[in-house]
């Protein structure tokens, strides 16, 4: 333990303890913009720099520790001075129309600025010119070189946490900048596209392609019937920005503002997650009796981002994933068949678009093998959590004061093992707890997925996973014991792969996702700068699967209706038509070390 002093107040931490971390026991703030805990400790800021006594230097509280008998000033004339100086060096290459940022409101340097009281900047501008601020505007992620403040948390997280290194830090000095890696353009990169780097930006220098204007233009054509989708994950989130707690942020609630801001069906993803289990647990059991799975196991292949990783990563193993379509992509191809000739609706006209928690939906919507002849596109458009947040608030919609709606049907029934495909682990749970069923006739009881979602909630959400990061069990299945594992986040999904492809490991189905905490920690879920609440929001699902009605699959009325009615059984030539898909059908770019190890 060591004893300092800090603004006149005593402390004592354990050794090693950081300046930073032993004001904040104490209650003291000290502020920052590059640092996150465990992951961005590098001072490149300056922002939380403190004057120490004896100390001819300011220095910075995030990677500095305690030392005995220490005499800290966190506002002292001179750290005051100092802290407004390098705010306003790092504004003096920001853009500052803050009034068309999508980070307005939310910019931790926005923020800083403002409690700093900083009105006119003394420094003159330097942003970005010529080919330095050019971005591509079809990639689903988009960067501002001009908003970017070189803080390195984007080149953190997609190195320590997703292990792939889209980014890094380029040239020195004054002109140094954060570019694609390897002086790649980023639609040539292997970018999986999770949106961490967004999520972890603390200001407006990374977003999601703005996809808005073509959600309100297919709003306001007659011609086109617009459906909508709510993803599972969804429903955890989309209250934050509102200020809702989770028990009055419902579904319900934001069926009701959609529908006021003018979309024709308000549909829940939770149907087509149940239809992903009928056709993936169909799937699974016929390639595990096949033995098809002696040498790998069957991956899942809901999550997009991961399917682009394991493609740029390791394409070896593309044959193992299941080619059950994604629920997101199941939902649209069943919306312009089924839905529409239920309705007697022209499938051309029909424009689904997709509330999602994830940037990867994005290009997964526009893939070639997502659309058919017959009525085009499976999904039109893909908006994040963020967007639709957005749209909300132009057309001044406030849910909070709207009452619950019910959704739509017959798409918007879904049971409990729908909802929790929003956590790690739900995948597989709601998986085998229909595997069950289709292989012994009966439900299992609830009480026999305990150990396993035991195992699969406890989920590594640790910022350095790039070693052992994943979970495994092992499920009775009527005497046959399969095999299973879990992983969420990229570095963690690399770790495990290369634990099966040397051989060190061997399961029978495995799911990753590819944000940490699954589609609850997803890249396209509002942001709250140095917090990671996937965990917090899983909870909320499996809360939500608890109080279901449905808790298995196979039970949603409207799923068995679809397959009596159109598709006749799981993995039938229909639903192998509609509801899967050919993942060699497209090209990943690979990572530019691919082979080399």
């Amino acid at each position: 333990m060591v004893n300092a002093t800090i603004d006149g107040i005593a402390v004592r931490v354990a050794n090693g303890t950081t300046i930073k971390q032993a004001a904040e026991s104490v209650g003291i703030t000290i502020p920052s913009l590059c640092y996150l805990k465990d992951l961005n400790e590098i001072g490149a800021c300056r922002v939380c720099c403190v004057e120490i006594e004896g100390e001819q230097r300011m220095v910075p509280s995030c990677n500095n520790p305690v030392q005995e008998g220490m005499v800290i000033h966190t506002n002292s004339p001179r750290a005051r001075e100092t802290r407004r100086v390098n705010v306003e060096l790092i504004l003096s290459q920001h853009d500052c129309h803050c009034a068309t940022c999508v980070r307005s409101g939310n910019c931790k340097l926005q923020t800083l600025s403002n409690d700093l009281g900083i009105l006119v900047n003394p420094y003159q501008e330097d942003l970005p010119r010529g080919i330095k601020s050019k971005w591509t505007t079809t990639f689903p992620l988009f960067r501002d070189a001009a908003k970017c403040i070189k803080c390195m948390r984007c080149v953190q997280v997609c190195d320590k946490v997703q292990s792939l290194s889209i980014w890094e830090l380029t040239s020195s000095g004054s002109r140094s900048t954060i570019d694609v890696s390897f002086n790649r353009r980023i639609k040539d990169a292997d970018c999986a596209l999770c949106g961490q780097c967004i999520t972890h930006c603390p200001v407006g220098a990374l977003r999601e392609r703005d996809d808005t204007v073509r959600a309100f233009s297919a709003l306001s054509d007659p011609d086109k019937i617009t459906v909508v989708q709510i993803a599972p994950a969804v429903r955890t989130a989309w209250g934050e920005a509102f200020g809702l707690p989770p028990e009055k942020a419902t579904v319900g609630r934001l069926a009701a503002a959609l529908r006021r801001m003018g979309f024709d069906y308000v549909f829940d993803t939770t149907f087509s997650a149940d239809l992903t289990i009928m056709e993936e647990g169909s799937e699974f059991l016929e390639r595990l009796q096949k033995g098809d799975l002696q040498k790998y196991p069957m991956f899942t292949s809901c999550c997009p981002g991961w399917v682009r990783f394991l493609k740029s990563q390791y394409p070896e193993l593309t044959h193992w994933l299941s080619t059950s379509k994604s629920p997101q992509q199941m939902f649209g191809a069943v919306s312009k068949t089924w839905f529409a000739e239920k309705m007697g609706l022209d499938p051309k006209k029909l424009f689904c678009i997709s509330i999602m928690p994830c940037l990867a939906k994005k290009a997964e919507c526009d893939l070639p093998t997502m659309q058919d002849e017959a009525y085009g596109q499976d999904v039109d458009l893909v908006l994040t959590v963020r967007e639709i947040t957005r749209m909300l608030r132009a057309d001044q919609l406030d849910p909070a004061n709207m009452p619950d709606e019910p959704l739509d049907s017959p798409l918007g029934e879904g049971t409990g093992a729908g909802v929790i495909f929003g956590a790690t682990g739900g995948v597989m749970e709601a998986a085998l707890r229909s595997a069950y069923y289709l292989v012994t006739g009966h439900n299992p009881s609830v009480n026999s997925f305990h150990d396993v979602r035991e195992v699969m909630n406890d989920d590594v959400l640790g910022l350095h996973t790039l070693g052992r990061g994943w979970r495994e069990a092992t499920f009775d299945l009527k005497d046959t014991p399969v095999r299973v594992a879990v992983a969420s986040g990229l570095g963690n999904a690399r770790a495990l792969c290369k634990a099966i492809l040397s051989g060190e490991k061997q399961y029978d189905f495995v799911e990753i996702m590819a944000c940490r905490g699954g589609c609850a920690g997803g890249g396209g879920q509002p942001i709250h700068d140095g917090e990671e609440r996937a965990l917090v929001r899983g909870q909320v699902l499996y809360g939500l699967d608890k109080v279901s009605e449905l808790r298995f699959s196979h039970e949603n009325p409207a799923v068995g209706a679809l397959y009596e009615e159109y598709l006749g059984q799981p993995l039938s030539e229909r639903a192998e038509h509609l509801l899967h898909t050919d993942h060699e059908g497209w090209i990943m770019p690979p990572h530019p070390d691919y082979g080399k190890e």
